[in-house]
């Protein structure tokens, strides 16, 4: 959510950001709402001026005993209150109106993030590691349906499309990873695990940025509730309506999680395999930080999350993403993209966000120095520490060999204990 007084005053600025996202002219309509929203707010307070100042006249008209007076003063109170009703009205439908617009424009980027149009314009920051030279490597699918472990025939016909059952070893092998990526980012990074609720109502989802705008990409329930797509949203709705001291700031919070996507615009996209799937588990990361402080902790979550590929030692690259890739209510993003031999290509396995205090705004949530009165609006942030089922498929992947069996990487190794290879002897 924007702030409609910094549209005001550097409109420029607002304009220029939402045109490079196709959506020319909505800082100029949302000027334009703003200010019929404060005529219609003067028109209000002059109407009630006026009831109440003739409120008065008939008590004075009255003890004057002027009846004459005091009917036309009644009167024209009577015709006041309609014009109050109506400018009530006015005011709410504006106000609704202008709400509604806000809430369906996008983050500004900050002034270092790359211009461009799409993916393409994505610019590498750092890479880390030499892909493995893998004769002929199999994927993901084929390795684990040649081994028995994977099944999307039996999950298809339970559920549908993007589903999986993983059975045996490969099943032990996404816990521990899931149990290992916790175990770094609470014992080495100092981030507090949180098991949340999976279902959130239509204020988190909305404080959250998911709605209204990604309604459709959300699984819905018969009560009105939203299965979380990422633990992202209960771990930040932990603040909503609050104001948190400035002392007890950054909050670090993590999550591992079943995280639910009807995935709506993704059809014929990644079809095969678990890189997209309906339901999978995901390590989140979340920072509430004052707004000074935001932009030094992005860089640490990335960090943070960089960290567990190199303990996997998994070859990735790091991308800043440029104005048009980023997501709806990000001001800065990196994405985490690992190798994944079968494909000869990166592909996506953290998006790691600064949402400044756009989320703030639409959740209300706020920090403060003890003892001051004035309070300002957090910052948020969110990320991947990592998607769980993603970096199966690049355990998979890069730990194969010749024969299809998987070696079981070193730092999992506590987390398996007496396994160091799926498959084979």
């Amino acid at each position: 959510m924007h702030d409609i007084r910094a549209i005001r005053e550097n409109p420029e600025l607002y304009e220029k950001a939402w045109a490079a996202k196709g959506k020319s002219g909505v800082a100029a309509e949302a000027i334009a709402l703003d200010a019929k929203l404060r005529a219609a707010k003067l028109a209000l307070e002059t109407a009630q001026s006026r009831r109440n100042e003739a409120s008065k006249l008939i008590g004075q008209a009255k003890a004057k005993k002027d009846e004459a007076e005091a009917q036309r003063l009644m009167a024209e109170v009577e015709q006041v209150k309609v014009v109050l009703a109506e400018q009530a009205e006015i005011e709410r439908a504006v106000s609704d109106e202008l709400q509604g617009l806000l809430a369906q424009l996008p983050n500004i980027p900050l002034p270092d993030v790359p211009a461009g149009a799409d993916e393409h314009d994505n610019v590498e920051v750092r890479r880390w590691g030499e892909p493995n030279a893998i004769a002929n490597p199999r994927d993901h699918v084929d390795l684990g349906e040649r081994l028995g472990l994977i099944d999307f025939e039996a999950a298809a016909r339970m559920s549908g499309a993007r589903f999986v059952i993983l059975k045996g070893q490969i099943a032990r092998l996404e816990r521990a990873i899931g149990q290992f990526m916790l175990d770094m980012q609470t014992q080495e990074h100092g981030y507090t695990e949180v098991s949340p609720p999976l279902l959130v109502n239509d204020a988190a989802a909305y404080g959250t940025d998911k709605l209204p705008k990604f309604a459709d990409d959300l699984f819905k329930t018969t009560d009105g509730r939203w299965l979380i797509p990422t633990a992202e949203v209960p771990l930040t709705s932990m603040v909503m309506g609050q104001i948190v001291t400035e002392e007890e700031l950054p909050l670090r919070l993590t999550a591992l999680t079943p995280c639910f996507r009807s995935e709506a615009g993704a059809s014929g996209r990644d079809t095969r395999g678990m890189i997209r799937q309906h339901q999978f588990y995901k390590v989140e990361l979340v920072s509430i930080t004052a707004p000074e402080e935001s932009e030094a902790e992005h860089e640490r979550m990335v960090g943070c999350a960089e960290a567990v590929l190199k303990a996997l030692e998994l070859p990735h690259r790091t991308m800043m993403l440029c104005t048009g890739d980023m997501g709806f209510g990000a001001r800065k993003t990196y994405d985490l993209e690992v190798w994944i031999p079968s494909e000869g290509r990166y592909r996506e396995i953290s998006s790691i966000s600064n949402c400044g205090d756009f989320q703030a705004r639409r959740m209300d949530a706020r920090t403060k120095k003890a003892g001051e009165k004035g309070t300002r609006f957090v910052h948020t942030l969110n990320g991947s520490g990592l998607a769980v089922g993603r970096t199966l498929v690049a355990v998979m992947e890069n730990y194969q060999d010749e024969n299809g069996r998987i070696a079981i990487p070193q730092a999992l190794h506590p987390y398996l204990p007496g396994l160091t290879h799926i498959g084979g002897e």
